[in-house]
């Protein structure tokens, strides 16, 4: 049985996000987009991470955590983001695990298109 994408939409991961992650293709929408970011931190693919993150707010290296866990996503809200918009915004909370305690990533991230691709600019912690 296939393994369950991380981002929660009950897909396979070979299918959802890894088809991302291994560069088949480019998310359609700003939310696929957030997904596939949340997914890539919990399989730990700092490259993708990078790939997906705008040049002009990206830092040198992302260090994934390996005593972190990413469990669940929750999409809260967006706002415009989709196949034919220039920016978009989603609202989530990643749920996780770490050092044996369970915590929330509450964030509202932004996106924008940059070379016709989706790409995360940054967000704003709640």
């Amino acid at each position: 049985m296939a393994k369950k994408c991380p981002c929660g939409t009950g897909t396979a991961y070979g299918e959802c996000c890894g088809r991302l992650h291994r560069g088949e293709a480019a998310a359609r929408t700003a939310e696929e987009l957030m997904r596939s970011r949340f997914s890539a931190f919990a399989v730990q693919d700092e490259a993708y991470l990078l790939e997906s993150w705008h040049p002009a707010t990206r830092p040198e290296r992302v260090e994934a955590d390996p005593g972190t866990r990413w469990t669940q996503l929750e999409i809260v809200r967006t706002e415009d983001g989709g196949p034919g918009d220039g920016k978009g915004v989603v609202e989530f909370r990643a749920h996780y695990t770490s050092g044996g305690r369970d915590g929330v990533l509450h964030e509202v991230s932004r996106f924008v298109r940059h070379d016709g691709a989706w790409v995360y600019v940054r967000g704003k912690v709640q």
